[in-house]
C-alpha cells in the first residue's frame, strides 16, 4: 500500500494540470506578470508560497473549530501575515539582493487569492493532513507556471537563464548571436507573460477536450 491513498494523491496531482491554479481557476495572474522576467525571482517565489500555503493550511486546519465564523477572514490574513514575514526575514538574511527585487511582490503574497481561496474552501473544512497535501498541491501548480513562463521570458528576453548567458555573448556576437539571433526585449515586458500563459492554457486545453466544454 503507497504512502498515499489515491484520493490523497490527488490532491497534490490535480492541481499540477486539469485544476491549476492559474491556467484553470484563472488566480494568483499578477504573480505571473510581475515577477516571472527572471528565472530565480519566479523559483523563490514559488518556494515562498509553497512554504505559506502549505504550513498556513494546516494552521487553519488546526484551528477551524474555534474560529469565529464573522472574523474568519481576519484570523487568516493574520496567520498568512505571521508566515509571509518569516519569508521575509529569511530571504533577508540569505538572498538580501533577491529580496529587495522582490520585497513588494512578497509582501502581496498575504493577498493572493490562491491562498485565500484554499483557506476558505479547503483548510476550513477538512483535517491537517488532507490540507497541507492541498496547499502543497495547489503551491507546486502555481509554482510550475512561474517556473515555465520565467524561463521563456528570461531565456529569449535577455539570453540568460538565472543569470547566466547560455544563447552565447550578444556584445561579443558569439553563439546564436553569430547567426543574427536578437533578443526579443518584449519578452521581459508584462504583457508577454499574460501572452505565455495564454499559450500554455491553449494548449493544457487543446489536450483536454473536457477543459473545453466546461
Amino acid at each position: 500500500m503507497g504512502l498515499l491513498s489515491k484520493k490523497d494523491a490527488a490532491l497534490i496531482t490535480d492541481p499540477l494540470a486539469d485544476n491549476n491554479p492559474i491556467t484553470i481557476q484563472v488566480l494568483g495572474i499578477c504573480s505571473a506578470l510581475a515577477i516571472t522576467a527572471e528565472l530565480e525571482a519566479a523559483i523563490v517565489m514559488s518556494v515562498s508560497v509553497l512554504f505559506v500555503l502549505g504550513i498556513g493550511n494546516v494552521v487553519i486546519s488546526l484551528m477551524r473549530n474555534i474560529i469565529p465564523s464573522k472574523i474568519r477572514i481576519i484570523v487568516q490574513l493574520i496567520v498568512v501575515a505571521a508566515l509571509v514575514i518569516i519569508v521575509d526575514q529569511v530571504l533577508k538574511a540569505f538572498a538580501y539582493e533577491l529580496s529587495k527585487t522582490l520585497s513588494v511582490f512578497v509582501g502581496l503574497i498575504i493577498t493572493n487569492c490562491i491562498i485565500m481561496g484554499r483557506f476558505e474552501a479547503f483548510a476550513l473544512a477538512n483535517g491537517p493532513w488532507k490540507s497541507f497535501l492541498d496547499g502543497i498541491g495547489n503551491a507546486l501548480g502555481y509554482g510550475v507556471i512561474l517556473i515555465i513562463v520565467a524561463f521563456f521570458r528570461e531565456l529569449l528576453g535577455a539570453g540568460t537563464l538565472l543569470g547566466i548567458p547560455v544563447l552565447g555573448d550578444p556584445i561579443e556576437k558569439t553563439g546564436l548571436y553569430a547567426l543574427g539571433y536578437e533578443n526579443n526585449g518584449f519578452m521581459i515586458m508584462p504583457p508577454m507573460a499574460l501572452i505565455v500563459v495564454g499559450i500554455i492554457i491553449w494548449v493544457q486545453r487543446s489536450r483536454n477536450k473536457a477543459l473545453i466544454e466546461d
